[in-house]
């Protein structure tokens, strides 16, 4: 693994356009029926979009976070905190409103920066101050295949739900990959070659799943005490560039200059033998879990094969780019991103196998 790169030249991966929003079609709806990740709302992302003014969110360093408070009229605000309390309890308890009985909505936030303009609800347990995040969004029917990628492929659960061209997404835990490199990356208490492996086994998940633009500030790093050491998950938490873009090198976070530190570290305390095992170990996992999961990802290829979700021209790039990286000129047959997904995952398999 080495560190921007490709043939021995430096490489700094760039994304050049915003990618489209997709919507959500009737065969994906369908799929979304089925699999239990629709639900009916009393409030849209259009409604939290009805606000007149914003304020900045400034961190406890005085600098600006990147989200603002919207500001509605009090009538207003009103009907929309208690949708969002009804939100909450679609997604974390199947509607049961019991779980918000002594909750309250405390901060709403915006995010005129990413493709999906998130809105990020803070929600507190008036009886504890225990608080919750989730997050409304646009439903962008690429980011939801990622996101059921993510559910079938990985090993992280994820939970969402959707209605019309809203979508609405549980908070995942954890410390930002930019973060974690800033302070923690070099903590004595921490074995370096723990965190390398799970930036190995990353990086091969989204190679296979086409999960792209994992820089830092777009996955998290969790951190579990083991009774002897420290284990450690990277989980993407970002899937607007799902197999969108025409670059391969896009799908591989080792090629993102915000990622070097975690590069390094792979090249400072793994050997090829060592990577090429830890490729092998997430290889046989996602195996393990396409077999478990074969009727739903069958599903999940029917509904997105039909549709557009991406160009031609990034199709091809992809097509000839994996074909190179591979050695494997089966994947010129590709039509759609759906297809190349299919060819890596069987090459997976083969792997496996052989």
């Amino acid at each position: 693994m080495e560190a921007g790169k490709i043939n021995g030249e430096a490489y700094d991966v760039r994304i050049s356009k915003k990618k489209p929003i997709y919507p959500v079609t009737s065969g994906l709806r369908k799929y979304l029926r089925t699999y239990q990740r629709d639900a009916r709302m009393p409030i849209s992302y259009a409604d939290l979009m009805e606000f007149y003014e914003t304020s900045p969110v400034i961190d406890k360093n005085g600098k600006d976070t990147l989200w603002e408070t919207p500001l509605y009229p009090p009538h207003v605000q009103e009907n929309l905190y208690n949708g969002l309390k009804i939100l909450y309890a679609k997604l974390k308890a199947s509607g049961n409103t019991r779980i918000v009985e002594h909750k309250y909505i405390d901060r709403v936030e915006y995010c005129a920066f990413g493709n999906s303009h998130p809105f990020r609800i803070r929600i507190v347990n008036r009886l504890n101050d225990v608080y919750d995040y989730f997050y409304v969004k646009q439903a962008d029917a690429s980011r939801i295949y990622g996101l059921e990628l993510e559910q079938i492929i990985s090993p992280n659960p994820v939970n969402y739900i959707v209605d019309g061209q809203t979508l609405v997404e549980e908070h995942i835990v954890g410390i930002p990959g930019d973060v974690f490199t800033q302070s923690l990356i070099n903590n004595p208490d921490y074995n370096p070659k723990r965190i390398a492996k799970e930036f190995v086994k990353f990086n091969e998940r989204c190679m296979i799943t086409l999960l792209g633009d994992m820089r830092a500030y777009n996955f998290v790093v969790q951190i579990t005490p083991d009774f002897d050491d420290f284990q450690f998950r990277i989980r993407a938490i970002d899937f607007d560039q799902q197999f969108y873009e025409g670059n391969p090198k896009i799908y591989m976070p080792q090629f993102f200059k915000d990622n070097l530190a975690y590069v390094q570290l792979c090249m400072e305390h793994l050997t090829a033998t060592t990577v090429l095992q830890y490729q092998q170990e997430e290889r046989s996992s996602i195996v393990h879990r396409v077999r478990s999961e074969r009727h739903r990802i069958a599903a999940l290829r029917d509904v997105s094969n039909t549709e557009e979700l991406s160009t031609a021209v990034h199709v091809k790039q992809l097509r000839e780019g994996y074909a190179d990286f591979y050695r494997n000129e089966h994947y010129f047959g590709c039509r759609t991103m759906t297809d190349i997904i299919e060819m890596n995952v069987k090459n997976v398999i083969r792997q496996v196998k052989s």
